[in-house]
């Protein structure tokens, strides 16, 4: 029997490094907030320099030298391989690796062109086996363990709309790849899940729908709970998985969609 610990000793990060993919806005920047609220010392990585500055700016003001920005393609080797030597330079290990960065381009099959496919493939699934292969053997070098959370999608179970193949098509892969990888690295106490959320208001999805930021778009999707879901709400259970809240989880996926797969 472990010991029991209280609440707040469940729900605390503090020493803890964590890397957020696509951490600087949208989805990540919801999970970045929680993860820093929680106490750990957050990476914020993306491909948008400006962005990711500010974030970590806002983070450190809060709480000196607990954040720091790299600029990083996921889809390329070299570059994760620059991201991971930067962070244990600053902060001597990484603890949680939370895999949020995607992109979700709507084209339908017939103008589907095989560099698109392959950019969202790239992306998507290359950019989570990179970081897990990556951090993963950082963790186990440490010998103390840790938490991998995989942001898929509930299209990862069922189709939400045409001309999205290519998004699916990765996102099943990371839901295989998440299982897979949960049975191989449970025996250096390294546990991975991942997280299946709906419709999110984000500046990538207005974009996407062609409305203004923030705006609900709810009825683009039927949503039981008649409403988009917030980053926040992303960010709360990203940190119930990498906080000691789900200490008896791997290989799981947790469906945060208000419903819609109901429908």
């Amino acid at each position: 029997m472990t010991d029991r610990l209280s609440i707040s000793q469940l729900m605390d990060l503090s020493g803890k490094v964590a890397i957020v993919t696509g951490g600087a806005q949208g989805i990540g920047r919801g999970i970045v907030d929680r993860l820093h609220e929680a106490g750990a010392r957050v990476v914020v990585v993306d491909i948008d320099e400006s962005v990711a500055g500010k974030t970590v700016d806002e983070l450190n003001a809060r709480r000196q030298n607990s954040a720091l920005s790299v600029v990083a393609d996921v889809s390329d080797s070299q570059s994760v391989d620059n991201l991971v030597s930067a962070v244990v330079k600053h902060f001597g290990g990484v603890d949680i690796l939370v895999n949020n960065a995607g992109i979700y381009p709507f084209v339908p099959l017939a103008q589907m062109t095989e560099e698109v496919f392959m950019k969202v493939i790239n992306v998507n699934l290359r950019g989570v086996f990179l970081t897990i292969k990556k951090v993963s053997q950082q963790m186990i070098n440490q010998g103390r363990g840790g938490k991998i959370i995989n942001i898929t999608s509930i299209d990862a179970l069922h189709p939400s709309a045409v001309g999205l193949a290519h998004y699916d098509a990765s996102k099943h892969g990371v839901w295989g790849f998440t299982k897979n990888v949960a049975l191989e690295l449970a025996p250096h106490k390294i546990w991975v899940n991942a997280i299946a959320p709906g419709g999110v208001t984000t500046p990538g999805v207005a974009k996407a729908m062609g409305v203004a930021a923030g705006a609900q778009t709810v009825e683009n999707f039927k949503v039981p709970m008649g409403r988009m879901g917030e980053p926040d709400e992303i960010g709360k259970v990203v940190l119930f998985l990498a906080s000691n809240m789900s200490s008896y989880m791997t290989g799981s996926q947790i469906v945060v969609d208000g419903g819609a797969l109901l429908e």
